[in-house]
């Protein structure tokens, strides 16, 4: 049993989700199988969500769930399609690098020593348009007291999965395979979340099920998704998007409407379902949460 623990700062979800998505969402849970793990409690009206209200109604699952970036499978919107072919389990994740006792652990094991919840973030992609998403899973500060990281690692790095079935992997010009990272204290922030599940069901392969990473002050290509190793550093990792082009992504990648990319402004984004344009935050709107991390870190670009 998964006992709630309400912090200061959490609302219900009543109080920041439309009453059709609630009502929808327990629909959806009743008829779920044993395969889903999550726990009753998420068919609960009172479980706790994000800190900060999303200030937007939830964005619609038929359109969270089809419109996505997975360049493993290939570079259309329309990815959903072949990303169904993703066998969710088994799945394994290593746990390697500067920690106390590298392992390999399964998800299912995982799972059962951390506890569940749900956030409603938003969710900021660098081509700027933005949904705002109810995330299952738990807080990354909870893996990283399971992995017990040496002192010296400054680094948590997350590697995607290389599948058969994913054709993208094929295209010679992109650095496979994916990898992203974060500083220690950037992992150790209360916002910094690992998803295994979206809308009160599993998390779906074409959103980086079974199992990614969710930073939503940072824009969406630094959340890892189909996460098979986690490494602990002390170096700082060459990502993939930094790899591929240094001069348009950047290893923060924090959310700032005010730093265009080089061939788009950042201003304002364009919300999924509605195709309303907002005006972006900076961090997404997470600066309460997050802005102190980077209090020393000025003199770094750390907007891309």
């Amino acid at each position: 049993m998964h006992i709630i623990r309400r912090r200061a700062w959490e609302v219900t979800e009543r109080q920041v989700t439309p009453e059709h998505v609630v009502l929808n969402r327990r629909s959806l849970l009743a008829g779920a199988t044993a395969m889903t793990i999550l726990p009753s409690v998420f068919a609960r009206a009172d479980v706790p969500v994000t800190d900060f209200k999303p200030g937007r109604p939830v964005t619609e699952e038929k359109y969270a769930t089809t419109y996505n970036n997975y360049y493993e499978f290939n570079d259309t919107k329309t990815v959903w399609r072949d990303a169904q072919a993703l066998k969710q389990r088994p799945w394994t994740i290593r746990l390697d690098g500067m920690l106390k006792q590298p392992r390999t652990v399964g998800i299912d094991d995982l799972l059962k020593q951390v506890s569940l919840e749900e956030r409603i973030y938003r969710h900021r992609c660098v081509e700027a348009w933005a949904m705002t998403v109810p995330w299952t899973g738990f807080p990354l500060a909870q893996l990283l007291k399971l992995a017990e990281p040496l002192g010296s690692a400054k680094y948590v790095v997350f590697e995607t999965a290389q599948d058969k079935v994913m054709s993208g992997l094929d295209a010679p010009f992109y650095p496979w395979p994916y990898v992203e990272g974060v500083t220690i204290d950037e992992a150790s922030n209360d916002l910094a979340f690992i998803s295994t599940g979206m809308y009160g069901k599993p998390l779906p392969p074409q959103n980086g099920g079974p199992i990614r990473v969710t930073l939503p002050w940072k824009y969406g290509f630094k959340s890892a998704k189909a996460i098979v190793k986690i490494t602990f550093t002390d170096k700082r990792p060459s990502t993939f998007w930094e790899s591929l082009g240094p001069s348009e992504y950047g290893f923060w990648a924090n959310v700032n409407p005010a730093i265009s990319h080089p061939r788009w402004s950042q201003a304002s984004e364009r919300l999924l379902g509605s195709d309303e344009r907002v005006p972006t935050q900076i961090f997404n709107g997470y600066g309460e949460q997050v802005a102190a991390l980077y209090a020393d870190r000025k003199n770094e670009k750390l907007f891309m």
